[in-house]
């Protein structure tokens, strides 16, 4: 039976260490050399139109990541690359010192510990928000074992934890496709959450959202950082001045700038091609 669980909190702490949810980096995967995603010389074409050009790109373990740009900068297509959907015509790709991402299928690169979250929220509603922590768990998914298996006091304690971390301990019965847009969008993370991602993709979180939603999803991506490295692709800039710590501009498949959100401000070429001045 299932144990009362905490109150909905308003943010969520920083200071709390969910041991459960730290992920397990595995064996194959070296990060010896602080670096956890490589991308070098990326080109890739689509009937004649260059998606990607010559893309070189580096995120640090633990880094949160912003990568912003107009609408056909590329942005779609780098993830589809990462996650193995799509292969470049040129170029290599890496996770850490040892993963080729380039000769890795979807499934593959997901195992290694990469997860990727679509714009639009792709939950289970007619099962209770609990039980799509429950199918998202990484685990024997056969279908024997998963019809005789049941949670372990581990599990429920991993699932409880992950239900406070997105701010949904109160909707745990609540079936998923009665929720609100924002809480689907918090679900969606706790269900990656719950396959212990290494490398966290996620695309334009907060559209749709309202003030107060945005502001608790920069709170949780803020405070997933660290443990995981986690790259976010988003054109509200507001939401992005509120948790960018580095920033990546992408123009025409390349990148156009780097640095802090001040440095991005204040770069001419960008307020040219991205902000139309």
């Amino acid at each position: 039976m299932i144990q009362p669980l905490k109150a909905f909190r308003e943010f969520w702490p920083r200071d709390r260490v969910f041991d459960f949810l730290i992920p397990e980096i595995p064996p194959v995967l070296d990060t010896s050399h602080r670096v956890i995603l490589y991308l070098e010389g990326i080109s890739v074409s689509f009937d004649g139109f260059k998606a990607i050009n010559d893309l070189n790109l580096y995120v640090d373990k633990g880094e949160l990541r912003c990568i912003i740009g107009p609408n056909g900068a590329g942005k779609t297509t780098m993830m589809d690359i990462i996650t193995g959907k799509t292969k470049p015509d040129s170029g290599i790709a890496w996770f850490g010192q040892t993963i080729n991402l380039l000769s890795r299928t979807e499934p593959e690169i997901a195992e290694a510990g990469i997860g990727r979250k679509f714009q639009k929220p792709t939950v289970f509603e007619a099962h209770t928000v609990f039980e799509n922590l429950e199918l998202a768990m990484a685990s024997d998914k056969r279908v024997v074992p998963t019809l005789f298996s049941s949670l372990t006091g581990e599990q429920k304690d991993m699932i409880d934890q992950t239900l406070e971390i997105v701010g949904l301990s109160e909707s745990f019965k609540s079936r998923a496709g009665s929720l609100s847009h924002g809480q689907k969008q918090w679900l969606e993370i706790g269900m990656l959450l719950m396959q212990k991602p290494v490398l966290l993709l996620v695309d334009e979180p907060v559209a749709g959202m309202t003030r107060q939603e945005m502001e608790k999803t920069a709170e949780l991506l803020t405070s997933l950082a660290g443990n995981r490295s986690i790259i976010v692709v988003e054109h509200d800039m507001d939401f992005v001045r509120s948790i960018a710590r580095k920033v990546t501009v992408l123009h025409q498949g390349s990148i156009l700038a780097e640095g802090n959100m001040d440095d991005i401000q204040n770069n001419p070429k960008v307020r040219e091609v991205y902000l139309g001045e």
